[in-house]
């Protein structure tokens, strides 16, 4: 398999501000994550939203989440309230239509491994910039 980031993918380091988000955890298989996307759009909608995944590697557990906007009760949802933390970031955008465009997140973040000493501190975080274009961010140490 084929390690490097391809070379239709940009990269750039980048500084991000932590994130409020609402979420719900799921395994970190496809099936169980498509499930808990499919939940939260349910509850939140998609008009305006951001929406994000985050992996922690040392747990491996995954969470769908979506940021925190005024008015919001994630209890009343029945969702975990985190913060995706702030920091520098390898970051990678990929381009696609769905499901393909998935199917090339983890072997992108594999590569960005590659290339970077990671923080394992903090998540890989998907940012779903739109439907067909997600944000990859490689966690890197400081």
């Amino acid at each position: 398999m084929n390690e490097q980031v391809p070379d239709d993918v940009a990269t750039a380091l980048v500084e991000r501000a932590e994130t409020h988000v609402m979420c719900l955890r799921t395994d970190d298989e496809p099936a169980a994550m498509g499930r808990g996307w499919e939940r939260l759009e349910a509850l939140v909608g998609l008009r305006g939203r951001k929406f994000f995944g985050a992996y922690d590697a040392s747990t491996g557990e995954y969470r769908v989440c979506v940021q925190v906007r005024e008015g919001d009760d994630p209890s009343a949802l029945v969702l975990e309230s985190s913060v995706l933390p702030g920091g520098r970031y390898l970051r990678a955008r990929l381009r696609g239509e769905p499901p393909e465009v998935y199917k090339r997140i983890g072997p992108t973040f594999t590569a960005l491994e590659k290339t970077a000493a990671t923080d394992e501190s903090r998540p890989y975080i998907e940012f779903y910039r739109q439907r067909n274009e997600i944000e990859l961010l490689l966690p890197v140490a400081e």
